[in-house]
């Protein structure tokens, strides 16, 4: 591995940082959480190949106006296991978190996984 824990850590906290405010603005009840790998049970979707981060919740557009009061939050999970297998240099694990990160950002605004590789958001 590339990063301790910390430092992965602190590369998400950069990489949010990074986000622009009109879209972190946005966000609302919503924990970002990074753990080493996923569980079996985040896994039983993907289709092989490794999952490297995961949006749990309702995406924005599918609040209705019921939502928010007694709501638990989303979650964006990242995961520094198969990020790190991926990369090859501490700049692309940094890399990946960034593009990871964006990518699940993504799902919280509704967006479906062809139009995020179509912006180069994995």
């Amino acid at each position: 591995m590339w990063l301790s824990r910390q430092e992965f850590e602190d590369a998400v906290g950069d990489a949010l940082d990074a986000v622009p405010t009109q879209f972190l603005d946005r966000l609302d009840n919503v924990v970002f959480q990074v753990e080493d790998e996923p569980t079996p049970e985040q896994l039983a979707d993907v289709d092989g190949g490794e999952l490297l981060g995961l949006y749990v919740g309702v995406a924005l557009p599918d609040r209705g106006d019921g939502y928010g009061w007694g709501s638990l939050p989303d979650r964006i999970y990242l995961f520094s296991g198969p990020i790190q297998r991926l990369s090859r240099t501490r700049e692309e694990v940094v890399e990946q978190i960034r593009v990871t990160l964006l990518h699940e950002i993504g799902h919280y605004f509704g967006i479906d996984d062809h139009r995020l590789h179509e912006l180069g958001w994995g």
